[in-house]
């Protein structure tokens, strides 16, 4: 089953136009994903170029596979990347512990099965999955925390604290270590999740890559690996210093042409703003530096270059020989990393998410300015699972995923009529209208005797309705006490569809579902998973 996004509230218009209505948003896009006929074009694009750099790009991903046994598959695709025929769909995610919100896994499974798909027509050409580690991302409170669902459904954070200021820059995320304070989390873990058949071999194998003194990074990176590399996923690290060296030439661009590229992203931000929205705010260098173990953001200041929020100053020179001789002190921001992405790689799809899919018509101008071919942005899969005991609510009360897409006093009211002998919408529904027309005779009589007197009545019938409603409110929490064990079931549905008024998808990490049914759920989802629909998909468990 599927629902047209339009259906589901929360996405932008600028998502909802590119996904339906292309045509409307076809100026702030390279290319139409909607249109196969022009992904042969690309192909011979990216076949015709020099592949020196992804050549050396392969080779300094199998390095970051020390440690690891990978898949032939894996190896065979890290190779691929250096032939002339191979396509790469690129997709990537911050590291949120343990991988984050569910969506971490629908955008590893829709690089990986549009790979399959694209080669099943396009026999001539490779197709390599590639997962990016925004692992330089700096935004520790974002990726500190998870969420699963408890034992009795109730939500549960997973929530990370290091024992440092809130407000302490602390970096690249990738370099932050766990210390003593993450045995926290892992219990937290393990006293929240329901006690199953499977919990033992669930805890073990996230202890395995989650623990004191390993990072956000190389977790993440063992995390995917051990869930992916069946598949052939490639993972690149790309706060490797070796991959910075490659990337010299795109930060050097940036420094030197920062003016032009803030001036046509400033230009594309505010025309997106008159329309639509500017997902990303535009800053005046799309590069940070990496100064004592802060993320610090490169700024011009008078004809020089300073770091924010410290006194250092570099000149053009001195700024300019750092990019040459230590790549490794700069990063790119949300706005440059896919610039230095497709710098690297032959990428003719990147798998992304609502919001990335907002920010790329901002950046894709800088495509240009810095020469590199745009990819087709591949909208992620979407998907909500329904289990079992979700699916017998549904059928006891009549009810369908949709009811549960608005507030939760809508389907509380739904199931009420349903199971109550009085049905309290329609009798205060009724009322009301009895009320208006008792109102309306007497303003009649009211404009015959005193006209002044009209407006006194229409302040009188706005409060005789105020008490109503809170008669009515009154009256739904009085039946609720009254139906007790129906309207927590209804709460606990709420929560596992929506988890804090949002997406399943966009908060509940994988392990909830594993813990329940066995790390076999990851391949029947695999296997279920529509990756071409570009609608939001309704998966039910047996």
């Amino acid at each position: 089953m599927f629902i047209h996004y339009g259906e589901i509230p929360g996405f932008s218009n600028l998502f909802l136009d590119y996904i339906s209505e292309f045509e409307n948003v076809s100026k702030y896009y390279k290319r139409n994903v909607h249109s196969a006929g022009e992904y042969p074009a690309l192909f011979e694009i990216l076949a015709k170029k020099e592949r020196t750099v992804n050549s050396i790009t392969a080779d300094i991903i199998k390095k970051q596979y020390a440690g690891y046994s990978p898949s032939k598959k894996t190896l065979h695709n890290i190779e691929l990347l250096k032939a002339g025929s191979t396509i790469a769909v690129v997709t990537g995610q911050q590291l949120g512990i343990f991988g984050g919100p569910l969506y971490t896994i629908y955008k590893t499974i829709t690089a990986i099965k549009l790979c399959a798909q694209l080669k099943e027509k396009y026999e001539e050409y490779n197709f390599v999955p590639v997962f990016w580690l925004e692992s330089e991302d700096h935004d520790f409170d974002e990726v500190s925390g998870t969420t699963i669902l408890g034992r009795e459904n109730q939500i549960v954070e997973l929530k990370y604290n290091d024992g440092l200021e809130e407000e302490i820059n602390r970096g690249p995320v990738s370099k932050n270590v766990f210390n003593d304070n993450f045995d926290e989390v892992l219990n937290n873990l393990k006293e929240n999740l329901r006690d199953t058949e499977f919990k033992k071999q669930v805890l073990e194998y996230i202890e395995t890559i989650y623990h004191r003194d390993a990072t956000f990074s190389s977790s993440f990176f063992g995390l995917m690996f051990g869930i992916f590399d069946e598949y052939g996923l490639v993972i690149l690290d790309p706060s490797d210093k070796e991959i910075k060296e490659l990337l010299k030439p795109v930060f050097k661009q940036e420094l030197s042409n920062f003016r032009e590229h803030t001036n046509i992203l400033v230009e594309r931000s505010a025309e997106l703003d008159d329309l639509y929205h500017a997902q990303v705010k535009v800053k005046p260098i799309n590069l940070f530096m990496i100064e004592e173990n802060e993320r610090l953001l490169i700024e011009p200041y008078e004809n020089d270059y300073r770091l924010k929020g410290k006194r250092k100053k570099f000149t053009r020179e001195e700024i300019m020989n750092l990019a040459e001789t230590n790549p490794e002190k700069f990063s790119p921001n949300v706005l440059l990393r896919p610039i230095c992405q497709d710098y690297l790689l032959p990428t003719a799809f990147y798998v992304a998410g609502p919001g990335e899919i907002s920010y790329f018509a901002q950046l894709m101008p800088l495509y240009d300015l810095f020469k590199v071919n745009a990819p087709f942005i591949y909208p992620r899969a979407s998907a909500t699972i329904i289990e079992k005991g979700v699916k017998n609510i549904f059928d006891k009360f009549g009810l369908a995923f949709i009811d549960f897409l608005f507030e939760d006093n809508a389907v509380f009211s739904k199931v009420m009529d349903t199971i109550s002998d009085v049905k309290i919408e329609s009798v205060f529904s009724e009322a009301n209208k009895n009320i208006e027309l008792t109102f309306d005779n007497i303003r009649a009589y009211l404009f015959n005797i005193d006209k002044t007197l009209v407006e006194l009545a229409n302040k009188t019938q706005e409060r005789v309705f105020q008490s109503v409603d809170q008669l009515k409110a009154k009256s739904a929490d009085a039946e609720k006490k009254k139906h007790d064990t129906v309207f927590r079931q209804l709460a606990k549905v709420s929560n596992i569809l929506f988890p804090n008024q949002t997406l399943q998808e966009r908060e509940i990490n994988f392990i909830y579902f594993v813990n329940k049914y066995g790390f076999d759920f990851l391949k029947d989802l695999f296997n279920e998973l529509s990756v071409s629909k570009f609608e939001h998909q309704i998966i039910e468990l047996e």
